[in-house]
């Protein structure tokens, strides 16, 4: 007999949607939205929809898999568990802990996942990850800024008199605040989107701008410009509450607007105009994470973050510069989750830059990878430095549901279990404040087991078991320590399924800042000079590398799929799947493209070959392939991306990258 249980969505997303799931003989049938949710009011997308396929799939893993002679064969779990726990014990008898590199992205977002932090630092420390290829740069920027990366809760927006999308394409990427700038919109705030890309949620807009890719920050110091030109600027905020605003001045009198608009391919009026927009307060401005992907990332975030200082739009209702909300995921006691004082040893690498360091690694030499919530194969740039990287390692251990890329590299698979295959519960430090509690629904099929247990049972092979000899509601209260005095409990977590976290619904109302001088920093001061605004543009431009930029004149960018969260649905979409090649209208006229025209996209670092698309509106020279697709369909569109670090080396440069195209006969 069916039965309909509240559930929750693991993804890695901004929504953080509450579920209804379909459950008939220990099988998910169906996922729906779950109308009681205070935010996603029953409202789900594809992605969500997709995780009944995904758990179902003929595709999942169902055993341990070891590879013999170039073969996988199937293992018993004792087998696979005995292994590894030998080679780590090996490892840390010759070499030092930190000869193991555990790899691990955000897949999925359960509060347990963190676990595996615990394991390798009970074990004595290895060698991890630090920096995101996601959303990296612009947590750091902020954090010069402000001291945290706060945002306005969502109902805020009808505070807004002006709203401003700035390189964010909500449509497709966070639908229920979508649903609220419709709202916003019907009760008289303008909206403007700011993006090279003429998207769903520019056509909604009052007016979209286009811009030349990587190009932001500069654009901002144009409305900055015209602001302090026009007198538009909040004297008594900067005067009060602010450092470094003479260095600000300095810099906006450094370069002319006609110069700025020459650089940004942005009207001067337009600048006028936005400045404008600005000072007619409160204005929201709300960041994407793409345009922080470049070389000058950081700098890009900061000087929108100055923007809205100096126009006086922070810490007022309806305003802020919005980016990404952490202090949803700082709610919880992730020190006693992870133990990181039980580390001996600790060596980091760059998540950008993790190939190139498992190759020049020494003292010691990386002996063993464990891919935990990842496919670095199709998502981590340079591929095929990755892959080279990956193959060259005595022991590759990859966890996964799936045989992505990095798997079909790895010695050892072993198969996890899927969300309605386990209980947690899951947040977004993205947009919403909200905890979502996720139940076990359905039995895992085959030998699939939880991270959770994979990590257990190896800690006890490496004599650490009593760190993990907790049951699942004990690691859940732990987890919810910090939030018990305040009444929020797993209890009520549990019979509520949602919980409101809380968190500063307008972060920085009281003028108080988390920043050395307790001041917003145009001027971060502990960074010396590298903590100056600069008008920093992309490393891969005609203004930066101008012979690169004749070789190679198309800007590439590679933006998140509608369909899959990164590379986890591709092998579900259908045989047919093929890499789309979306390009601007002034190269299909300059080169003769029809739409399904086969061309090969290259640069020096590889290429890839797909099918042309034709991009309505977007900015003249700009390309655009979706990342995450798998080798077999065409990807990783990694092979043409840059491993290089932002300015502040922790976020990714994905975005900072020229190519030619050509039609292939």
């Amino acid at each position: 007999m069916a039965e309909v249980r509240k559930a929750a969505c693991p993804l890695n997303c901004w929504d953080s949607c509450g579920f209804h799931v379909t459950v008939e003989n220990n099988r998910v049938t169906k996922v729906d939205g779950d109308p009681s949710h205070p935010i996603t009011k029953g409202k789900i997308c594809g992605r969500g929809r997709m995780l009944e396929t995904r758990t179902n799939s003929s595709e999942r893993l169902l055993y341990p898999l070891k590879k013999v002679n170039g073969n996988f064969v199937q293992i018993s779990w004792e087998q696979a568990l005995d292994e590894i726990a030998a080679k780590l014990t090996g490892i840390k008898e010759k070499y030092r802990t930190t000869a193991v590199l555990h790899s691990h992205d955000y897949a999925n977002n359960g509060i347990l996942k963190n676990l595996d932090q615990r394991f390798f630092n009970c074990y004595g420390g290895v060698t991890e990850l630090y920096g995101s290829l996601c959303w990296g740069a612009g947590i750091e920027a902020q954090k010069w800024d402000f001291g945290n990366a706060w945002s306005h809760e969502p109902d805020d927006i009808s505070n807004s008199k002006n709203i401003i999308i700035w390189g964010r394409n909500v449509a497709r990427t966070n639908m229920h605040f979508y649903e609220k700038l419709v709202e916003a919109k019907k009760h008289g705030a303008k909206l403007y989107v700011i993006d090279p890309l003429y998207n769903a949620t520019a056509k909604i807009a009052d007016e979209h701008i286009t811009i030349k890719p990587g190009m932001d920050g500069l654009l901002a110091a144009g409305i900055i410009k015209e602001l302090l030109r026009l007198g538009l600027e909040d004297r008594v905020f900067i005067e009060q509450y602010t450092h470094g605003f003479a260095d600000v001045v300095r810099l906006v009198d450094s370069i002319s607007l006609e110069k700025i608009s020459e650089m940004t391919e942005v009207a001067c009026e337009v600048m006028t105009t936005l400045a404008s927009v600005y000072a007619d307060k409160p204005a929201a401005t709300f960041m994407g994470l793409g345009l922080q992907r470049y070389q000058n990332g950081g700098n890009t975030i900061r000087l929108i973050d100055a923007l809205a200082a100096i126009s006086g739009n922070i810490g007022i209702a309806g305003g802020g510069a919005n980016y990404a909300n952490i202090q949803v995921g700082q709610s919880f006691a992730f020190d006693e989750l992870t133990l990181a004082h039980r580390r001996k040893h600790h060596r980091q690498f760059s998540i950008m830059k993790q190939a190139e360091e498992v190759l020049s690694a020494t003292n010691p030499e990386i002996k063993l990878i464990v891919v935990t919530c990842g496919n670095p194969l199709t998502q981590v740039p340079d591929t095929h430095v990755v892959e080279k990287a990956f193959s060259s390692v005595p022991t590759l251990v990859v966890i996964d549901q799936f045989m992505t890329d990095t798997a079909m590299l790895a010695d050892y698979v072993l198969p996890t279990t899927t969300a309605f295959e386990e209980e947690d519960f899951y947040y977004s430090s993205m947009y919403h404040h909200y905890v979502n509690y996720g139940p076990k629904l359905v039995s895992a099929p085959g030998e699939a087991q939880p991270d959770l247990w994979i990590w257990t049972e190896l800690a006890k092979r490496l004599g650490f078991g009593n760190d993990f000899d907790f049951s699942r509601d004990e690691w859940f209260q732990m987890a919810l320590k910090p939030l018990a005095e305040k009444g929020l409990t797993l209890e009520k977590l549990k019979s509520q399924h949602t919980m409101e976290l809380p968190v500063e619904k307008i972060p920085w109302h009281d003028h108080k800042f988390q920043t050395p001088s307790g001041k917003y920093e145009f001027t971060a001061q502990q960074k010396g000079v590298q903590g100056r605004l600069t008008l920093a543009v992309p490393n891969e431009s005609k203004w930066a590398n101008p012979e690169l930029a004749k070789e190679y004149p198309y800007q590439l960018l590679t933006i998140h799929p509608l369909r899959s969260n990164h590379s986890q649905n591709y092998h579900l979409l259908g045989a047919k799947l093929q890499l789309k090649v979306e390009v601007s209208q002034n190269i299909a006229e300059h080169l003769g493209l029809k739409p399904s025209d086969f061309v090969r996209v290259w640069n020096d670092r590889g290429e890839v070959n797909g099918y042309i698309s034709i991009l309505a509106g977007a900015h003249p020279n700009t390309i655009n392939i979706d990342e995450g697709i798998w080798k077999r369909f065409g990807g990783s569109v990694n092979q043409l991306t840059s491993s290089r670090e932002s300015d502040n080396r922790l976020g990714s440069t994905l975005y900072d990258c020229l190519v030619n195209l050509e039609k292939i006969n």
